[in-house]
């Protein structure tokens, strides 16, 4: 059983028997996140940040890293940085894997900006789950070649537009991505990204089974 809890905006903490997973843990200043401080946090093993934009948590994760011991993951330059403020770290590039005992994190591409590196997404894989959160991202085709390496369970995606995949975007790449499961984020926090995901679950319920879950709600996956 692995249990998945939205944590506000694109932010996200997945509990498997063995490990718990944060990624992007923006909490302090975000009007969304049910946690409002890193103190809140009480289990942490590994600490995902997809790039260095305020609402993706960077300092967050580092203060929850250095609270709960957990490794901090990103891209190989905002790793170093995390491991020069006290963290464990581990840093990769895009399009390579690493791995810490049974799990395995790879680094897949995401078209967006950042102000330290280069943006990405992750798909992790665990002995229960494998799970994608493209981060910030545009739409490309080439999404469709991550289907061939992993077997991906659940895809975390964002559909506000502005700054990064739309609705119609969303939809394309969960087609391409085929997940059993799709969560739609990004879209709950910042007023001007604010969008209805009951239209993307509708879009796209033929590719995927949609889970729209509110902040701060749970919910149980068996595979």
């Amino acid at each position: 059983m692995v249990n998945i809890t939205m944590l506000g905006h694109a932010a996200f903490k997945i509990e498997t028997t063995k490990y718990t997973f944060l990624i992007d843990p923006w909490l302090a200043g975000n009007p969304a996140s049910p946690y409002k401080s890193y103190k809140e946090i009480e289990k942490a093993d590994f600490v995902l940040v997809t790039h260095d934009h305020a609402d993706h948590g960077f300092e967050d994760a580092v203060k929850i890293c250095k609270y709960t011991k957990a490794t901090f993951v990103g891209v190989f330059e905002l790793a170093q940085l995390a491991g020069k403020k006290g963290c464990n770290f581990m840093g990769g590039n895009i399009g390579g894997e690493i791995q810490k005992d049974d799990v395995r994190i790879y680094f897949a591409p995401a078209i967006h900006s950042s102000n330290i590196a280069t943006p990405c997404g992750f798909i992790i894989k665990t002995p229960e789950i494998t799970f994608y959160h493209t981060g910030d991202t545009a739409f490309y085709s080439d999404m469709e070649y991550l289907s061939r390496l992993y077997d991906i369970d659940v895809m975390m995606v964002p559909i506000c537009s502005n700054y990064m995949m739309g609705i119609t975007e969303a939809v394309w790449a969960v087609e391409k991505i085929k997940p059993k499961f799709v969560i739609p984020c990004h879209y709950d926090a910042i007023p001007i990204l604010n969008t209805n995901p009951e239209v993307f679950k509708e879009k796209v319920s033929s590719f995927s089974q949609v889970e729209i879950l509110r902040s701060g709600e749970e919910k149980s996956f068996e595979f």
